[in-house]
């Protein structure tokens, strides 16, 4: 699987059990908030001032090593 700028955090969340960390870790510590669960990952990336395809890349290399 592959994520794109365009999935919404909410998700996100549910692709993976280790996403929360990994988008904690890009600086997005509200992600328990209900109201950023309906925002697209480049809509947060853009309010936390994150590089969004440095961060979908992140994610994506991710979730491929886990498919191995």
């Amino acid at each position: 699987m592959q994520i794109s700028k365009e999935m919404l955090i909410g998700e996100l969340l549910q692709v993976d059990e280790n996403m929360a960390q990994i988008l904690m870790g890009a600086g997005m510590h509200c992600i328990g908030c209900p109201s950023s669960q309906m925002e697209s990952l480049e809509e947060a990336c853009m309010v936390h001032g994150i590089p969004v395809e440095k961060l979908v890349s992140v994610i994506n290399e991710y979730l491929a090593q886990k498919q191995q």
